[in-house]
Parts: structure tokens; sequence; C-alpha cells
């Protein structure tokens, strides 16, 4: 994987020398749970409350992340709010737990499973992603979650299953803005079965070793680092397999702008805006932001490039 230059991102050194130390014992046999005494370095959590056992991988091996209050203070979640700050101001509505998933469609074990027993056959891995959103900004996030196709796999989907559909929950209650119609809710979005089985898709429940704070994406979210950040669906409520493509939440809502796929495409601009540049968060100042060439998928393209043989990505967007 290509790396990013350390300049576009928070530099947290005593995180990384933690996540070093980590990765070091997990080889050794030792979890993290034998460490429960040394403070979180996730900035702006208080306390402990660590995963046991999280696998330090070497994805994302020399970029550093942005700090939690960067990551966790400036989201998209319009379930919470259209501005940026709003999602952390306004998503302590929801209530990530208990927490059901439905698996249903073109797949043998179909069913509604809890959280816990959705995640805990799977060990729980690090996966530090650039994160890029369709507005032209950035981060660098250490998810915590599990391997996507795995997950996928468990349920068995039959050879008529060619996409792979997620939702977000749909509760008026604790999501607020859903009683607006800024879109056609509940959210929506899909990927094909070969994208989703990818071994870059992720299912994230934390980051920065802690679970994931509501504005986030509460408690599972999707996360394909190559696809612009509205394609990684958050407060995931339901999964199904299906033969025909789905039309996307922001697809339906403005197809000549968003397209199925959502590949970061620097070639390819938005109508209102180029992709061609991006604003790194927290680097330069308001007025004069730091920014850097953006990557073709997201800097991704060794890993992903082969699924779109064929496709002219100018059209199919």
């Amino acid at each position: 994987m290509k790396k990013i230059p350390e300049y576009c991102v928070t530099n947290e050194a005593d995180y990384l020398n933690r996540r070093t130390f980590i990765k070091k014992s997990v080889g050794l046999g030792v979890g993290l749970a034998a460490f429960g005494s040394l403070p979180s370095l996730a900035e702006g959590v208080q306390g402990g409350g660590l995963f046991d056992k999280i696998v330090a991988t070497d994805y994302g091996k020399g970029l550093v992340p942005h700090t939690y209050k960067e990551i966790s203070n400036y989201n998209n979640f319009y379930e919470f709010g259209t501005g940026k700050r709003d999602p952390a101001k306004n998503a302590h509505t929801l209530k990530p737990a208990p927490w059901h998933i439905e698996v249903s469609g073109e797949c043998v074990k179909r069913g509604v499973y809890d959280l816990e027993d959705f995640i805990a056959p799977y060990q729980l891995q690090e996966r530090i992603y650039r994160f890029r959103c369709v507005e032209a900004w950035s981060m660098v996030i250490p998810w915590v979650g599990v391997s996507l196709a795995s997950v996928l796999k468990t349920f068995q989907p039959t050879s008529k299953a060619k996409y792979v559909v997620f939702k977000t929950l749909l509760d008026k209650t604790q999501m607020p803005w859903q009683k607006r119609p800024t879109l056609d809710w509940p959210y929506t979005e899909g990927l094909t079965i070969a994208e989703a089985m990818n071994p870059l898709s992720f299912l994230a429940v934390g980051l920065y070793g802690k679970t994931l704070p509501n504005q986030n994406g509460a408690p599972l979210r999707l996360v394909v680092p190559w696809k612009y950040g509205f394609k990684n669906i958050k407060s995931i409520v339901s999964i199904h397999f299906q033969e025909t493509a789905p039309i996307n939440t922001w697809q339906d809502q403005a197809a000549s702008e968003y397209g199925f796929y959502a590949n970061v495409n620097p070639n390819v601009d938005h109508p209102r805006w180029s992709q061609a540049r991006e604003r790194v968060i927290g680097r330069g100042s308001f007025f004069s932001p730091e920014k850097r060439k953006t990557e073709m998928f997201n800097g991704y393209g060794d890993e992903v490039a082969h699924l779109y043989t064929g496709l002219d990505l100018t059209k199919n967007f």
C-alpha cells in the first residue's frame, strides 16, 4: 500500500508506540486484557475499557492517525443533523445496546442476530485506513473491527447473491433528524459481492481501541477505504443479499452527483467541485488549509483496481 506523507495527519507517537507494543505482545500470546492498567491514548476518552485481544495488523503501516477528537467531532451523519459538529452534539439519543442485525435474501443462514453473537466468532483487528469524503476532505482513522468477507461467508450466500445491501436503523426517536425529509430514510448502501468480499472491506465496531462513538456510526458500520465516505454506512441493522443492483440513498437523491460505485477518482469531478485535491482535516489554518493530491482509489489501487476491469470509471462512478 502506498504511504501518505506524515505531515498530512496528526502525530501521535505515543499511540504508535503503544500499538507496536500491543502487536509484539499479541505475538507472544498475551492479550490486551493484561495491560488494562495502561491509560487510554484515545484523546478525549476517559478510563480504560479497551477490547480484549485486539490484533494490530499491517494495514496502514506507516500512517499516523488523526486524533480521537478530530475523528469524533467532524462527521457527516444526517440522522443527527447536517452540520459537521451536529452528530457529536446530537447523537447521544442513539442507544447502541442492545443491537440486532437482520440477515436476509439470497443466503442460507437468514435470521436476526444480536450484535455480540454477530461479532463474537471473529478476532477483532485494528486497521488504519485513509478516509476520503466526497466533499474533498480526508482523515486517517484507526478502526477496530472484523473482515466483512469473513462475516458474510458465515451466512453462506447463494450463487444468486450478486450484491450486498446494508441499511441504517430507522428510529425517529433515536435519530431525530429522520423526522425531516432531508433524505429518503432509512439510509441504504450496497456493494457488489466481489467488493464486499475484498480483503480491505471491513465492519468496524470501534476506533482507537474503544467502542465506536455514536457519531461515528455505533455500534456497527461499514468501512470500504477506496470509496468515498458516504458509502461507509453507519449504525447497520440490516444486511441483505440480492441478485439485482440496489439504488443507494445518495444515488436516489442525486444520481448525477453520486453513483453506485462511489470509488475515489481524482479524474472525475463532482458537478460542483473538483476532486483532484483534498483538504486534510486539522492541517493548516482556516484560511489556508493544507491540501494533498487525491489518489486513485484513495491509494488502494493495487488491491482493488481489478474489481473494475472493463468498466469506464468516468461513467461508472
